[in-house]
């Protein structure tokens, strides 16, 4: 049996970043804490952490905040459970993280899933990063799923197909004229001599875009970088670049011009989740599934 004192400050540890910071959240000594993980550690026979400026999980501590946030969610649902039986409170509200790409929180995650979190008291904690690289924060054990290109499962995970977000290529009028040859067609020499708009350093539609259309791997052009959503679609509409955007935002924005019509970059998704879910975590796989299915493209 684990010990929850010790598997506590592992959990604070990492949460907080640090042993001195983890200790002042428990109301413990800095001694007390080091102590309680390095006694989890000699039971296990291996290291959970590596420290640092910066304190991260090995493969083990992750997998042990993994189980931690699980026997929290378990405890949560059963306590509301217990709760609900009473007519004098309302149950808990109960939190669950996950990791998102800024596309589908704002066009299908989140109308998807809000009903659900509404009826059954539940709080979410959205990670925003690149789908793909959201599976990192379900690897190191930070959420309980995400949303990702990712179709093999990891260890101990299920992946479950969505479907496919369409993405067009689009640019303010001025800009896209700029682009186009005397007959009317588009010009990658053009189009490259104009900036991008791209969401940030880990986003590729646009190299995806290039290769996939003009055969073109890895070539060099201006880009903007507008991490947020609606920076990201403004910039496009005040003409500072060219850039990727999903075809629903098409449907809202009809001043901008479609570079290159008909041509699309299809990104498959999956929900990534724990094969082992509390009642919660089931809700809301269940609906993130209800919700894709009514705003993605089905395979």
């Amino acid at each position: 049996m684990l010990d929850a004192r010790q598997l506590e400050a592992l959990t604070a540890v990492l949460e907080h970043g640090s042993f001195g910071a983890a200790a002042q959240s428990l109301s413990l000594s800095l001694a007390a804490v080091s102590l309680r993980i390095k006694a989890l550690e000699e039971v296990l026979g291996q290291r959970l952490l590596v420290r640092g400026k910066q304190v991260r999980a090995t493969p083990a501590g992750q997998a042990l905040l993994a189980h931690v946030k699980q026997l929290r969610m378990m405890e949560a649902d059963l306590l509301g459970g217990l709760q609900g039986t009473s007519a004098r409170s309302a149950p808990r509200w109960q939190s669950l993280s996950v990791a998102v790409n800024a596309d589908s929180v704002a066009s299908w995650f989140l109308p998807g899933v809000a009903p659900m979190l509404q009826r059954h008291r539940l709080l979410l904690e959205i990670l925003i990063d690149d789908q793909d690289h959201t599976h990192d924060a379900l690897k190191s054990g930070d959420v309980i799923g995400c949303v990702s290109t990712l179709a093999k499962p990891m260890r101990g995970c299920v992946a479950e197909p969505l479907g496919i977000m369409r993405y067009r290529c689009v640019a303010a009028p001025a800009l896209a004229k700029r682009c186009l040859t005397p007959s009317g067609a588009v010009s990658p020499h053009k189009l490259l001599a104009q900036p991008a708009v791209i969401f940030n350093r880990k986003d590729a539609l646009q190299d995806a875009f290039l290769v996939q259309h003009f055969g073109l791997k890895q070539p060099n052009y201006p880009r903007h970088f507008a991490p947020a959503v609606e920076a990201f679609e403004t910039a496009i509409e005040l003409g500072l670049g060219w850039g990727m955007v999903p075809e629903q935002f098409l449907a809202q924005r009809p001043g901008l011009q479609e570079l290159l019509p008909g041509a699309a970059v299809d990104v498959a998704l999956y929900w990534q989740h724990w094969v082992r879910e509390a009642p919660s975590a089931q809700r809301l796989t269940q609906a993130v599934k209800t919700a894709a299915r009514l705003y993605l493209r089905q395979a």
